[in-house]
């Protein structure tokens, strides 16, 4: 029995997290990439500029081990751009 403090840590529990945290950030990469995606929609040739920046550093930034899931949630989303493997 753990006494106060003392944490147990149960084999196979590190796995269901690891799975979360990578869900969440491929959620995450794809809902930047919509939203500059979206500045594309803005009648305004700055913002033209601004959301083609901001979509370049994102594509770049992504982490290869992602990009299969941040393409999942961009189908999801609704939007046009895609990631290279």
């Amino acid at each position: 029995m753990a006494g106060p403090g003392v944490t147990i840590q149960l084999p196979g529990l590190r796995q269901p997290r690891l799975s979360l945290q990578r869900w969440q950030a491929a959620r995450s990469w794809a809902r930047l990439i919509r939203e500059a995606e979206a500045l594309w929609r803005v009648d305004a040739l700055a913002m033209h500029r601004l959301a083609a920046q901001e979509l370049g550093s994102l594509l770049e930034e992504v982490p290869p081990s992602l990009r299969c899931r941040v393409n999942r949630w961009l189908l999801r989303f609704g939007v046009l751009t895609r990631l290279n493997p």
